[in-house]
């Protein structure tokens, strides 16, 4: 069987195989302690108390029972964690492929209530006007007060030319409101790209999937075609993460030599992921990257490398901050486990973790204080005590009402982006110290 290593924060189902074996539970096998043996057997006299005694006998079930139990274990872990029925283990493959029928969100839950991270560009979802913070109060007028991202994504997945209506709530609004979408074919282009004035190259990347790093190039290969790039802008923007070797793949791009990250497990063991390509495509120019709060993970790991190695300068606000690798883990019916076994930290060995990057030149963008990782309930803890837990100026304004509290939306047009003119800007600026020296 096969594990999967994923990075990313709420519902960016993902997967990366390499080889594994699964663990057995067998008491012939001798794998577990006496002292744990003494809790199953807790655990098997409280299994069999419900089974044999609960009012509901169809919600008693030993399917049920076992995967409610199993849930809890690992949703009460952290974050991050949680245990996927076979379904929801299906559903994770077909999208790390790029494709599956749905509206098109990521979504979480924050303080009990399912919360859009983000709409995918391009989707049913972005269409409709879903924004990030939308909280979402019902699915087909099903409550979605207790429900599981699982539950929720099984709802909001379907056959594509199907509707699905959810009622969202919105800060601002008075009411509930109901949106009908029409399910898609989500094919999620994770790379987007064009030329800007003054022969600068524009690159967006959303999320880290299996063909990101291929799309990269090909999108870069293009734009040498059409222009002699003399400066490039990266957007990170709302990318909430992904496949981790995509993005040392990416980041491979870009730095000469060293490490681009590095991982460390509960004993203190660790891997370094190092620069190996030795045909790098990105040149000797001037590289803006752009992040923001919804820059979250393997994207956090791509800024991380060109902050740390100087290549890059970091335009936007302090990024989600989620320094975890998640493993998934098969089971023999076809469920799977998704667990947090190690840390990861920027080359300098710096841990994000629920502290996020900190730009080297800050953007403000009026946008409302966004999910981060710090905000979700038993999230890992960061290097220090206070565990990122002080809040911005910017944010404490926009959490007293002195700010805008829409939720920002990146404008489709990079001409209409004023991140993106801010970036261009310091290009140019580049470029005119550079020929006064």
């Amino acid at each position: 069987m096969k594990k999967g290593i994923k990075l990313g924060f709420a519902v960016t189902v993902i997967i990366l195989s390499i080889g594994y074996g699964v663990y057995a539970f067998s008491k012939a096998t001798n794998i577990f302690p006496e002292e744990d043996m003494k809790f199953f057997k807790i655990f098997a006299q409280a299994f069999q108390i419900v089974k044999a005694n609960y009012v509901e006998s169809e919600e008693a079930t030993s399917k049920k029972l076992v995967y409610n139990a199993i849930k809890g274990m690992l949703e009460n872990l952290d974050a991050h964690s949680g245990f996927m029925e076979p379904e929801a283990t299906k559903e994770m493959e077909v999208e790390t492929k790029g494709q599956f029928g749905g509206i098109g969100i990521e979504i979480t839950v924050r303080d009990g209530v399912l919360t859009v991270v983000a709409p995918i560009d391009d989707t049913p979802a972005a269409k409709a006007g879903i924004l990030a913070n939308d909280q979402i109060i019902k699915i087909n007028g099903k409550l979605t007060k207790g429900m599981t991202v699982q539950d929720a994504v099984k709802l909001l997945r379907g056959e594509p030319k199907t509707p699905v209506t959810i009622h969202i709530m919105r800060e601002g609004f008075k009411e509930l409101k109901e949106v009908t979408l029409v399910r898609d074919i989500i094919k999620i282009k994770t790379v987007k790209y064009q030329p800007l004035e003054n022969k600068f190259a524009y690159i967006r990347v959303t999320q880290f999937q299996e063909q990101t790093t291929n799309d990269f190039r090909k999108a870069f290969d293009d734009l040498k075609s059409k222009i002699e790039i003399k400066g490039l802008i990266l957007d990170l923007r709302n990318n909430p993460g992904g496949l981790l070797d995509q993005a040392v793949k990416l980041a491979d791009e870009f730095v000469k030599e060293g490490i681009i990250v590095y991982t460390k497990d509960r004993a203190g063991k660790g891997a370094k992921f190092m620069a190996t390509n030795k045909e790098k495509i990105v040149g000797d120019y001037p590289i803006i990257c752009l992040v923001n709060g919804g820059s979250a993970s393997a994207s956090e790991i791509v800024a991380g490398a060109l902050q740390d190695h100087k290549i890059a300068v970091i335009l936007g606000s302090q990024t989600f901050g989620k320094a975890s690798v998640q493993t998934i883990f098969p089971l023999e019916d076809g469920s799977s486990l998704r667990l947090t076994t190690a840390r990861y930290y920027t080359p300098s060995g710096k841990l994000i973790q629920a502290k996020g990057i900190t730009p080297d030149i800050e953007f403000k963008d009026g946008s409302v204080h966004m999910i981060k990782e710090k905000d979700l309930p038993k999230h890992l803890a960061g290097d220090d005590k206070e565990d990122g837990q002080k809040n911005t100026k910017e944010e404490k304004e926009q959490k007293d009402g002195k700010k805008d509290t829409h939720p920002m939306r990146i404008p489709k047009s990079p001409e209409e982006d004023e991140m993106v003119k801010k970036a261009v800007e310091l290009i140019k600026s580049w470029d005119i110290f550079k020929n006064r020296r």
